[in-house]
């Protein structure tokens, strides 16, 4: 029977990550903000201009408006949490399980975060706005369907789990650092002792004296 070349090991493992997700969390965090201002920029809006028979749309806006600002959102989060997850697996030698649900809480808070950024610079027009004869207002930015943001967190564990299925090693290219066990070979007269082509040999066995 082939023995297993890695073993999750429980809270010890949780520890030695905690550090390094909690830096994952905040600097995933924090890329929200520029994929606020990327959704601000990008999402599609339409201008009126204000006359004494009411707002006057300018040109030809888009028939899709509507739905214009959540497609786009999810375009700019889903690549985001693509770039994360792939960040996380090709950058990280701590892999594991910590690294899993801080890749989850972070892109769920970047999502959020741009949310709420492109909302702020995306605000609509004001009463007083509304009621200037001759202004030229924008249609205010607004994210229709809550549940686009988690697209952020599907993103990043995909492209997270996905090498993790195909990886030809079960350690995941994990690095043991300080462990004492990691660098120790098995003891005498265990049946871990010889191995050949991955199957165990036990110790032969002791004669009487």
């Amino acid at each position: 029977m082939p023995a297993p070349a890695a073993l999750w090991r429980g809270r010890r493992e949780l520890r030695a990550d905690l550090r390094s997700s909690v830096l994952l969390v905040l600097g995933l965090a924090l890329a929200g903000l520029p994929a606020g201002l990327l959704w601000w920029a990008l999402a599609p809006r339409a201008d009126f201009r204000i006359t004494d028979a009411g707002p006057t749309v300018i040109g030809h806006p888009s028939q899709e408006l509507l739905v214009g600002d959540d497609v786009v959102f999810v375009l700019v989060v889903a690549g985001l949490g693509l770039l994360a997850g792939a960040a996380a697996w090709f950058l990280r030698r701590r892999r594991g399980v910590a690294t899993v649900v801080a890749l989850a809480l972070g892109a769920t808070a970047a999502a959020v975060l741009a949310w709420q950024v492109g909302e702020v610079l995306g605000v609509g027009p004001t009463v007083a706005q509304l009621a200037d004869v001759g202004a030229r207002v924008t249609t205010p930015l607004r994210l229709g369907s809550l549940p686009a943001l988690a697209m952020a967190p599907f993103a990043a564990l995909l492209a997270y789990v996905v090498p993790v299925v195909v990886a030809r090693e079960d350690g995941l290219g994990r690095v043991q650092e300080g462990d004492p066990a990691a660098g120790a070979g098995p003891e005498p007269g265990s049946v871990h002792a010889a191995a050949d082509d991955g199957h165990l040999v036990a110790p032969p066995p002791v004669r009487p004296s």
